[in-house]
């Protein structure tokens, strides 16, 4: 068990960031943008950086999925492939989160990321809630959950984002429920790689539990404004943060910014 003495102005900037990401998160995701390097900058050696972050995105998840669900967003039956995918490819990305150089990932990452923002950008996103009997494909969950579960347990940022697009783009549904869709198996991902990292020993305790609780309080905020805004809502604060997250990820695995 490692931990991490922080300045408490410093912990009370990490906790406002949280809480902003929090926000983003239940949003649109891509919280994690703002919390890994608001964590890398407050000074944490980089083998606690993923393990804190993930004990702090657990809690806001946890919030933001909960409250999906009370809404009827979010029918875990459904997606039954999906969470148990998802959480097999959660403990094998960070299982290898040591081991498997993750460069290539790194590089590509931005053009990705972009290609989502143009597809909203550009592309037609459904306004209106799909039909309570349109199937949801179970084979496509499989690989969807595999992918970006392990995609979360080895890295992270931007996995929200990339859940509620594949989402839009592999089943009948809206923006409003893919983001409640995304935001449980940003749950799911966040709570196995965190397991993981506890086991290795790699979790500042008190700073990733303080941020946790901001995160919560940004992701309830978030995640009832959502679901009062609707889609109109959803759709400018989505694109502008993966047009952001592609670009911080370029500046960073391009041209090896900080």
């Amino acid at each position: 068990m490692l931990e991490f003495a922080a300045d408490p102005l410093v912990l009370a900037a990490l906790m406002a960031v949280a809480f902003l990401a929090g926000f983003i998160d239940a949003i649109a995701g891509g919280g994690g943008l703002l919390t890994l390097p608001a964590l890398l900058t407050a000074g944490l050696p980089p083998h606690l950086v993923l393990g804190t972050n993930k004990l702090s995105a657990t809690f806001g998840s946890a919030m933001a999925s909960y409250t999906f669900y009370r809404r009827k967003l979010f029918d875990p039956a459904q997606w039954r492939f999906a969470l148990v995918a998802t959480a097999i490819g959660a403990a094998l990305g960070a299982g290898l989160a040591h081991l498997i150089p993750a460069h290539w990932l790194n590089q590509l990452l931005p053009l990705v990321v972009f290609g989502c923002g143009l597809y909203l950008l550009f592309g037609r996103v459904p306004t209106t809630p799909r039909a309570e009997a349109a199937p949801i494909g179970k084979r496509r969950q499989w690989p969807q959950g595999l992918t970006l579960g392990f995609y979360d347990g080895i890295a992270g940022p931007g996995t929200g984002a990339f859940w509620t697009v594949s989402n839009m783009l592999l089943y009948p549904l809206d923006l409003l429920r893919a983001s409640g869709v995304a935001r449980s198996m940003n749950f799911v991902s966040n709570g196995v790689a965190l397991a993981v990292f506890i086991i290795s020993g790699h979790v500042a305790w008190a700073l990733g539990i303080g941020m946790g609780i901001a995160l919560m309080g940004g992701a309830y905020l978030g995640a009832r404004t959502a679901i009062q805004g609707g889609s109109r809502f959803i759709r400018p604060i989505f694109i502008s943060v993966v047009l952001v997250l592609s670009l911080r990820l370029a500046w960073q695995h391009w041209f090896g910014a900080a």
